[in-house]
């Protein structure tokens, strides 16, 4: 079988034996009279499912040493399971998805990657949380430890100083990423001690040009701007959300003695807090795993995260009587530690001898590849090309592929370009969704308040076991997150409070639509109620099947003697210290550091705070003029008119999801509109309600039940609800 897509991936192939290793980001070369620099941009031919990824740091010919996916590696299902559609069928609801495909990377936060993107909530937020000082959030505060040339640090780019920074930043390390860590940072709903708490670093940031194929992703498909992690903590813990729907905080639904799962640990046995570490008020410093203390005295002989687990994983329901959903688990041997199925003893008990076949064995934990690899994106690929993709796909990438710190958010890159044009030149694109996200922040910051429940909400808090009074254990700091399916086009931001739960229960919602129903009993009955369950991300009335050219990527760097990847060491040992830019103390303005892109968004989903906002009706445009409200002509860039800009203050900020708002003139947030429809200190009350997809938004103001409309020129309140149209702009 032959399949000859559009370049992806990989698109650069060499015609030398063994060309030198290009640094990280480097734009691919000229072509050359010298055979040691010849290049050539091709699409390949790749036949399946003999299909290889050739890389510029290789023999164009494939290594005999090379490992290849093992022959066991078929997908085996519970039962007999007819996969897919006709080629070209088109999907018109949730129940013409017929692949789902999960792909979760790691450690990064939103602000650290799309602070400065166009039409989001990033540093031109109008309801930034307002610290003490007066000051907004964005300020973070400094001690004398840190500098004496200020007492706050705005964030900051990494690239501002210019020349070899660009390409040494890639390999930077923020600060720590664990439970207390995290905790300090957040400060109490405060959100202000990221520098002091962790470092100065989780306050930087990337633009465009560092990572440009992470902001084509989010101008061609959706981005969520309101995606948090589902625990404030490290890695494990959030996988172990993404993957079980629980950590099993006391007060969970699973009956179980493991965890709680606050932190990483792959060790058998608890980790026992012991008398020992600095003292910080209310809180342990960072020391290490093992050594806490608090000012309100030691504490000792508490267990967390007791390992192995053993409460069900979400693929288990997927062998249920009457589900029976076909799933597979895409992974090289280096996973990074970050498969959370060999951490349950069902599955370690399955590894024995003797149950080698055992469809859920094969499906969670065959490797494709060896050591640190790019097998299981490969074989991701092959699968994809072919058609042969399962309804459920799990991505799991090699650590120099994964962006943890320090692995390069380039070369993550790479890995999202490679597996998006896989799916969008699979034969069953039609009918196929891609969901990507990140684990947690990584020891980066994120200037909004995480939307927690209220304290003493079962399966959620727990006594901090650093220390400190009862904790929510989230969810978390806002991560990067996108969904890519034809019926996500068009570079829209999805606004709804989200997290990994989100897509557990947007699994569930998918399988019914399937007639496969099942319900994950560990998700907590808070989460269910107010995370997204991410179904009117889909504008399932208005598809975009054509592909997308997204931004070229460098391929995978290779050791050139093992052929394994290593762009990570190769940053780290040319770059050394450079990979640390000095930190801007007191050289920072609000005008500089918090430039954002010019541009809007299509919003999706239940609204929420933290954009300016245009509205449109019909062939008008919502304006102000002095006190009160009048249309204007819609702009092609939303963001040019300043009069049609508006914010919405929520009636409630620590609700993120409720719907009540009052609303302002962008360059008026002490004037609201009132039932009068003309700006007044005291304001209404306005129910915004989202009617699904691109269908738009009624407006009902509460007091008289009647909804803003304006779509005749006229703005007035109505009997009758009118769709409106919400850009998020930046300007």
């Amino acid at each position: 079988m032959l399949i000859r897509p559009h370049c992806f991936g990989a698109n650069v192939v060499p015609l030398s034996p063994s060309p030198p290793l290009r640094s990280p980001g480097a734009a691919p070369e000229k072509s050359s009279s010298t055979a040691t620099d010849q290049r050539r941009i091709t699409c390949p031919v790749f036949r399946v499912p003999e299909f290889r990824i050739k890389h510029p740091a290789r023999s164009a010919q494939p290594s005999p040493s090379r490992v290849k996916a093992k022959a066991g590696m078929q997908l085996l299902l519970p039962t007999a399971v007819l996969l897919g559609s006709a080629a070209g069928a088109l999907a018109d609801s949730l129940a013409g998805i017929e692949h789902v495909v999960f792909f979760m990377q790691e450690n990064r936060a939103f602000d650290h990657y799309f602070g400065t993107l166009r039409g989001i909530r990033g540093f031109q937020d109008p309801n930034a949380a307002l610290a003490a000082s007066g000051k907004t959030v964005f300020h973070q505060l400094v001690n004398g430890t840190l500098s004496n040339a200020t007492d706050s640090l705005l964030p900051w780019y990494l690239n501002y100083l210019g020349g070899n920074y660009s390409e040494a930043t890639q390999c930077i390390s923020a600060g720590t990423n664990g439970w207390g860590a995290n905790h300090r940072a957040l400060n109490f709903g405060k959100n202000d001690l990221w520098a002091i708490s962790n470092t100065a670093y989780a306050w930087s940031h990337y633009k465009r040009e560092d990572i440009p194929v992470h902001f084509g992703i989010a101008d061609a498909w959706t981005v969520g701007d309101m995606y948090q992690e589902s625990i404030i903590s490290a890695s494990i813990p959030n996988r172990l959300m993404w993957q079980t729907g629980t950590i099993n905080v006391p007060g969970s639904k699973v009956n179980s003695t493991s965890g709680p799962a606050v932190d990483d640990n792959t060790s058998p046995g608890c980790i026992s807090l012991v008398e020992g570490g600095p003292q910080v008020p209310g809180w342990a410093g960072n020391t290490p795993v093992g050594q806490f203390n608090s000012s309100s005295g030691p504490v000792s002989g508490q267990n967390y995260s007791c390992y192995p687990y053993d409460w069900k994983t979400v693929p288990e329901y997927f062998y249920e009587p009457g589900v029976n959903i076909s799933w597979k688990q895409y992974h090289s041997a280096d996973n990074y530690g970050h498969e959370v199925m060999e951490l349950f003893t069902q599955y370690q008990d399955l590894t024995y001898p003797g149950n080698e076949t055992n469809p859920l064995i094969v499906a969670a934990l065959n490797e494709q590849g060896r050591g640190v690899d790019t097998g299981g994106v490969e074989a991701f690929i092959r699968d994809a090309l072919a058609g042969n993709l399962p309804e459920i796909s799990y991505i799991i990438t090699p650590g120099d592929l994964c962006e943890h710190p320090p692995n390069l958010p380039q070369q993550g890159g790479w890995a999202q370009k490679a597996i998006i044009d896989a799916v969008q030149h699979s034969p069953k694109y039609n009918t196929t969704a891609l969901i990507i996200s990140y684990d947690e922040t990584g020891g980066f910051g994120d200037h909004v308040v995480p939307f927690v429940p209220p304290p003493g909400t079962p399966g959620e808090y727990l006594g901090d076991p650093f220390g400190a009074d009862s904790q929510p254990s989230g969810p978390g700091f806002r991560v990067p997150f996108f969904v890519v399916s034809p019926w996500t086009r068009g570079g829209n931001v999805w606004t709804e409070p989200t997290d990994h739960i989100s897509q557990l229960l947007f699994l569930e919602k998918w399988a019914a639509a399937h007639g496969k129903t099942f319900s994950i009993e560990a998700i907590s009955d808070w989460r269910r109620e107010h995370m997204s369950d991410l179904v009117d991300v889909f504008d399932f009335e208005n598809p975009d099947y054509s592909t997308v050219d997204l931004p070229y990527a460098a391929p995978p760097m290779r050791d050139p003697l093992t052929e394994l990847l290593d762009a990570s060491a190769y940053c780290g040992a040319k770059y050394e210290e450079l990979s640390w830019p000095p930190v801007p103390y007191g050289n920072q303005t609000e005008a500089t550091a918090l430039w954002v892109e010019a541009g809007s968004r299509a919003i999706r989903g239940k609204l929420t705070e933290g954009r300016h906002l245009v509205l449109e009706s019909g062939s008008e445009a919502l304006a102000f003029a002095d006190s009160s409200l009048k249309t204007s002509s819609p702009q092609d860039k939303k963001e040019a008119d300043a009069t049609q800009r508006f914010v919405v203050h929520a009636t409630d900020a620590s609700k993120a999801d409720q719907t009540t708002f009052t609303i302002s003139a962008a360059s008026n947030s002490t004037l609201f509109l009132s039932s009068a429809l003309s700006f007044a200190a005291q304001g209404a009350v306005f129910n915004i309600t989202n009617q699904g997809g691109a269908a738009g938004y009624y407006f009902k103001e509460t007091s008289s039940g009647k909804f803003l409309a304006f779509s005749n020129g006229s703005p007035a309140l109505a009997d009758a609800a009118e769709y409106i149209k919400l850009y998020s702009v930046t300007f």
